[in-house]
């Protein structure tokens, strides 16, 4: 065992490296060193399976981190996308398929089968090969992770249906084996969730307590393989388990620790099953009947990426992004290994069929990241493309500026007219050359990366202003200053009332909300039309700006828990309203004596 951990580590770090010095990337690096090293290369593993199988783990860590990620309030504003966008490519693409399947003479049962793994695509190889990319948030890229969130979810009740599919195929079944199926599947999925919002955080919550890190990274591995082995235990997708007790955990206090304890883990196990994949290669079917395979796997990419443009062109993708979503999202993925193996053994498939359909799923996965370089590069200028970061070559200044939008710049004027220096790092370059155009000095460069704040000379700032409109960054920025220069003091706008509070959590005391303050001064225009005396209003606004920050205060104890942040905000609008009509009767009482 240790010869072959030796081996996958050598194989690994003399072909990642190489490959990605030839801009193929690290997914094809770690192909390359499993068929190097698989039954069909040097023939110096075997049990290619069993790896295969261990390695599926590193593709469920993967889900979890991404689930600490997504906020259930986050999930629900892109549930559009996902269950439109996702949904389309599902049907249609199984659609498409299952009818080319059913034109071979293949029996509808396993046309449907065959048509519905085909249209699943590699969860591990996109996310991986984006993510490499830096184009995760690009438009493509979140129409990617849609589709494959969908594809995901759509596991479930695709698994209920393949006894009803066997019975077709002439195999028999209890009819009562559905109903326990979905009971047990309902059951487990409550269970995930009722212990991920009421006993995980306290439990959490006592190990971070002692103050052992290594106990906590064990927690963190326990979640994660306790959850997908409940799942699997009834017939779920581990790594669809493993999604949600991430995203239950996203509003945590530990979100960022689990996923840096995670990460090491996530990273190796995925590179193990990115070889195993590649040693799964059946070179022997291929040499065998080669034109059959090529043959297939063109049409299994060619019709995917069709397919995914047109769609992602009718959701509004322009052309750039919906050709990237197509041709990452072509190949096939690893759930078909797994669906095509318990259509064998319920005798839908025979195996000739099996053998051919994972074959050519495994080569889609190989040809993927070349095609997607080759895209890449002869896109030209697409209108989604980055161009590289700039080269920061700053004296020490007193004050950064993370995001030079509309609320960054005003810092940047106000303090130019005083003559105080700073330095501005703004991601979107597009901005970036607007900005330049009116005189402004814009590093276009990443805020969220350790080597750009080092080479902005944060260690030697006083003053770090967080002007990033987007929640998710602007909170990860803010935890690494704090960790790793904890001697600025970051000045942070907030986009409401709860990124506020998570601003706060991260020890941040200088927040402000972006609309607040000119919230007030538009009331104030108000009150005074209607009226009111200057005295009065200036009196009000005050009142209200320092009981709002009192609340706020109070908040931040309680806002992870819904129910007792309602109740302090209708307390404290109570006791507001009350302020206020005492006020009022004492302004009316002075004013009937004054008559």
């Amino acid at each position: 065992m240790l010869a072959d951990i030796v081996l996958f580590l050598a194989a690994a770090v003399i072909a990642v490296p190489l490959f990605k010095r030839l801009g193929l990337g690290s997914v094809l690096g770690y192909l390359a060193a499993g068929i190097a090293i698989g039954p069909w290369g040097l023939g110096l593993i075997a049990n290619v399976e069993d790896i295969l199988h261990f390695s599926e783990f590193g593709v469920v860590l993967l889900l979890f981190v991404i689930g600490l990620e997504l906020q259930p309030s986050r999930l629900w504003r892109l549930r559009s996308a996902v269950f439109g966008l996702g949904g389309a490519q599902v049907v249609i693409t199984t659609a498409a398929f299952a009818g080319l399947a059913l034109w071979r003479q293949q029996a509808p049962a396993a046309a449907l089968v065959a048509g519905f793994g085909l249209s699943m695509s590699s969860t591990a190889f996109v996310l991986q090969m984006l993510g490499e990319r830096k184009e995760l948030t690009d438009r493509h890229g979140r129409a990617a992770f849609a589709i494959l969130l969908f594809q995901d979810l759509s596991v479930i009740p695709f698994l209920a249906l393949l006894p009803f599919l066997s019975a077709q195929a002439g195999v028999t079944h209890d009819g009562a084996h559905f109903w326990i199926g979905a009971a047990k599947a309902a059951l487990a999925l409550g269970v995930v969730v009722f212990l991920g919002r009421y006993l995980l955080r306290p439990v959490l919550r006592v190990l971070a307590a002692t103050q052992v890190p290594e106990i906590f990274t064990a927690a963190a591995l326990l979640t994660v393989s306790g959850t997908a082995l409940g799942m699997s235990a009834v017939g779920l997708s581990a790594s669809l388990g493993a999604f949600l007790a991430g995203m239950l955990l996203a509003d945590s206090e530990y979100h960022y620790e689990l996923q840096a304890d995670i990460e090491p883990f996530k990273g190796l196990l995925l590179g193990l099953f990115f070889i195993a994949v590649g040693m799964s290669a059946n070179l022997g079917f291929i040499l065998q009947e080669p034109l059959r395979v090529l043959t297939v796997v063109a049409a299994l990419v060619l019709v995917k990426a069709v397919l995914l443009y047109t769609i992602g062109r009718l959701y509004g993708l322009p052309g750039g992004a919906a050709r990237k979503l197509g041709v990452a999202l072509s190949q096939g993925g690893e759930f078909a290994f797994v669906l095509f193996a318990l259509a064998r053994a319920a005798d839908i498939f025979d195996q000739r069929m099996q053998d051919m359909l994972v074959v050519s799923v495994t080569l889609s996965m190989i040809a993927t990241p070349p095609l997607y370089a080759l895209l890449s590069r002869l896109g030209g200028k697409e209108e989604d493309q980055a161009r590289p970061y700039d080269a920061i070559d700053v004296p020490g200044n007193d004050v950064i500026i993370a995001g030079f939008g509309p609320f960054g710049q005003i810092f940047g004027r106000l303090l130019r007219l005083k003559k105080i220096p700073f330095t501005v790092l703004e991601k979107n370059w597009q901005h970036v050359d607007f900005v330049r155009m009116f005189g402004s000095a814009v590093f276009y460069s990443d805020a969220g990366r350790m080597e750009v704040l080092r080479a902005a000379k944060a260690d030697k700032a006083r003053f770090f202003v967080l002007a990033i409109s987007d929640v998710e960054e602007s909170l990860r920025i803010a935890e690494m200053v704090r960790r790793n220069f904890p001697h600025l003091r970051i000045f942070a706008a907030a986009r409401d009332r709860a990124h506020a509070l998570k601003l706060m959590d991260l020890g941040v005391a200088d927040v402000i909300r972006r609309a607040y303050g000119s919230s007030l001064e538009l009331t104030a225009e108000l009150l005074r039309a209607l009226g009111e005396s200057e005295e009065r209003i200036q009196r009000d606004i005050a009142r209200f700006r320092q009981y709002d920050h009192d609340t706020l205060l109070k908040q931040q104890a309680v806002h992870r828990d819904q129910e007792q942040l309602i109740q302090t905000a209708r307390d404290a609008s109570k006791e507001l309203e009350q302020l206020f009509e005492e006020d009022l009767a004492s302004q009316d009482g002075v004013a009937v004596r004054n008559s």
